[in-house]
């Protein structure tokens, strides 16, 4: 019972912090790359479309993104997806395909990357918490219950613990890396 506990927790962590890295994902750093549109939701025939299925979305260099529409008519409704997505550019329309040309990253860019990037990580950090305290919740009832002793209790909630350690530690330290990634010109 406090096995089937501990590993849903730990699946839990560990999906928080598959969460956390999708969502870094979406931030921009040194080079473009397509990711920075997965957000953009295109109005198509009155539906809300992810942009990569609506057209081929390419990074054709460090500083520049293609987007081709599979239908010609997308374009002004692709080209205003984006502008309203407030990615930091704005979309140039050629008649056949839409253009992003991003800037090189500025310093104050950069800084304010890296504190989207902490927020993220801080969310992941409450989640893993949240995870923490409702597997704590449980073994309690157990104890609670009589289904385990005091120590059996105490030993699961000191295991939960080293696990929320191990994680929060792990969120720490891709934090780290991708602070100096994002940092490095």
């Amino acid at each position: 019972m406090v096995n089937e506990i501990f590993d849903t927790c730990e699946q839990k962590m560990k999906a928080s912090i598959e969460h956390m890295l999708k969502e870094f994902k979406t931030l921009r750093t040194g080079k473009v790359n397509t990711a920075v549109l997965d957000n953009v939701k295109v109005d198509y025939y009155g539906t809300p479309t992810p942009l990569d299925q609506v057209g081929s979305v390419i990074a054709t260099d460090a500083t520049t993104i293609v987007v081709n529409p599979w239908e010609k008519n997308l374009l002004g409704d692709i080209e205003t997806a984006i502008a309203a997505a407030n990615i930091g550019v704005n979309p140039n329309n050629d008649g056949d395909q839409i253009k992003l040309f991003f800037p090189p990253m500025t310093v104050d860019q950069r800084q304010e990357t890296v504190k989207q990037m902490k927020g993220m990580g801080e969310k992941a950090k409450v989640s893993v918490r949240n995870d923490r305290r409702d597997a704590n919740d449980k073994v309690k009832k157990l104890e609670k219950d009589k289904e385990i002793t005091q120590d059996d209790s105490k030993s699961a909630q000191d295991n939960i613990q080293k696990l929320t350690d191990k994680y929060i530690a792990e969120i720490d330290n891709i934090l780290k890396d991708k602070e100096a990634e994002i940092l490095k010109v």
